[in-house]
């Protein structure tokens, strides 16, 4: 499903998460309140994760929309939209204090570290899946190119 909306957006996904098992393992042990901490990170984490999705879903739909004036006003508008409900999980975050809101940015803060890692995660995963085999598609490709 994430495949067909954009190539790299599993890719960024697994990086989020990724980044947040590694937030999670390194600073739960200096934190006071590991609770807190936790919840705080995942939820940031979650938050990042659909900023991924929803950005993903604004590029695919202004692609299809032909005119470039109303692309760029969807794009705004949607952007602007993205940014309240990060504001609002802020809200509700510390109004019921559900974590730390200090680890609930570094959990946000995901979708950046992901975006920049995203090459370096596809050339692994890319490794890792050649020595599995490859894909049927580069089989064949090969099976093409040895067989006259």
């Amino acid at each position: 499903m994430f495949r067909r909306l954009n190539q790299a957006l599993p890719e960024l996904l697994l990086g989020i998460l990724l980044y947040g098992i590694v937030i999670q393992v390194t600073g739960v042990w200096f934190a006071q309140d590991r609770l807190r901490y936790s919840s705080g990170l995942w939820i940031g984490i979650a938050t990042a994760m659909a900023m991924a999705y929803h950005i993903a879903r604004i590029i695919a739909e202004t692609i299809d929309c032909m005119d470039p004036h109303k692309a760029k006003v969807q794009i705004t508008a949607k952007g602007i939209l993205r940014y309240a409900a990060v504001v609002a999980v802020f809200s509700i975050t510390m109004y019921f204090d559900l974590g730390n809101l200090v680890t609930l940015f570094l959990g946000v803060m995901g979708l950046k570290i992901s975006a920049y890692l995203q090459p370096v995660l596809h050339k692994v995963l890319s490794k890792v899946t050649r020595k599995g085999g490859g894909s049927s598609d580069e089989t064949n490709t090969m099976e093409r190119e040895v067989k006259p």
